[in-house]
């Protein structure tokens, strides 16, 4: 873990700066140069070309940024102050090449490895979802194989598209091949809508997958989920990798595969804060494809979601380090 300041560096105070005025950083946070090093480090891959059919998720980073102006300090869902419990701060963009997609892998896993590298943990902001396989392989090297949630539409553990191992439905999968998922602690949550074919979930039940569909969702409730998810997690590493598109076309219009029949924002956020004690080591949102939105309705929900998954972290960090405080002075 990081060393901090005594007082971490807060948001921009929107009573003194109108919302709209100044850089779009993540929820108005300083910048990672601004601070040194974070607890915390939201970073945006702006990255697209794995994607099968709408283009766009290139320019979600910065539109979850802007959209996160209007979130505010102190979270009442989770009674905390995330900023105040932790140095969170926007480390920019990781530049990836848009043309060369084993390249673009490589760039963000080694680009991972050094904010990892400085105790941070990471929330990264899509992007397509070809990006959770290098962030993956990143945690896995300092946690071990990790937990993994999904929240996602589609499975994501397709073999290839064209011919192409690494696009944003086959990055789960190669996880699997590659030992870097705990295959006794995952599942998908969200899913629905037409499969190529009933071996689909054949395939990605042998991979040691759960799935949560959006109609358990809808007819469990929230709370019942979450409890489920925490109970086949435990107390493993966990990552949380999230395609906007688990939302309803009606929650998220701006994304790149919609499929109807999903998942409210409020049942979304819901479930990530009955996550809010299981160990989360990083997490992502990705997908969101503005050219597609509507009055920023999907962005909106994308920025939500990565303050909740950032309040999560936030507040294990401040718990762990008042632990260690606590050793040191017996």
């Amino acid at each position: 873990m990081s060393s901090t300041p005594e007082t971490p560096r807060g948001p921009i105070d929107s009573s003194r700066v109108p919302r709209y005025a100044g850089p779009a950083t993540f929820a108005r946070l300083p910048r990672l140069d601004e601070v040194g090093t974070a607890d915390v480090a939201v970073v945006g891959v702006p990255f697209d070309s794995g994607v099968s059919y709408r283009p766009g998720a290139r320019f979600g980073g910065n539109a979850i940024r802007e959209a996160s102006r209007l979130l505010r300090p102190y979270n009442p869902a989770q009674d905390a102050s995330p900023f105040a419990l932790a140095q969170v701060a926007d480390g920019g963009d990781i530049a990836v090449n848009p043309f060369n997609i084993n390249e673009a892998v490589e760039t963000v896993e080694a680009a991972a490895d050094d904010l990892l590298g400085t105790g941070a943990r990471l929330m990264t902001l899509g992007g397509d979802h070809t990006i959770a396989l290098p962030l993956l392989r990143s945690v896995a090297k300092k946690h071990g194989p990790v937990a993994l949630l999904h929240f996602d539409a589609h499975l994501d553990t397709w073999d290839t598209y064209f011919g192409a191992e690494y696009t944003h439905g086959t990055p789960f999968r190669r996880a699997v091949e590659e030992g870097i998922l705990d295959t006794e602690a995952l599942s998908h949550v969200g899913t629905r809508g037409p499969l190529y074919g009933k071996q689909d979930l054949t395939d990605d039940e042998k991979m040691g997958f759960g799935i949560v569909t959006s109609a358990d969702v809808y007819r469990r409730g929230a709370d019942e989920v979450a409890d489920q998810l925490r109970q086949r997690i435990g107390d493993r590493p966990l990552y949380i990798s999230i395609d906007i598109d688990c939302l309803d076309p009606a929650h998220a219009p701006g994304t790149g595969t919609p499929e109807a029949g999903g998942m409210t924002s409020r049942e979304l956020l819901e479930i990530l804060r009955g996550l809010a004690s299981c160990n989360l080591v990083s997490a992502d949102v990705v997908e969101v494809a503005p050219a597609y939105d509507h009055a920023e309705i999907t962005s909106v929900a994308a920025s939500h979601t990565a303050y909740e998954l950032t309040t999560i972290m936030s507040r294990q960090i401040a718990a762990q380090r008042a632990s260690g405080a606590e050793r040191s002075a017996k």
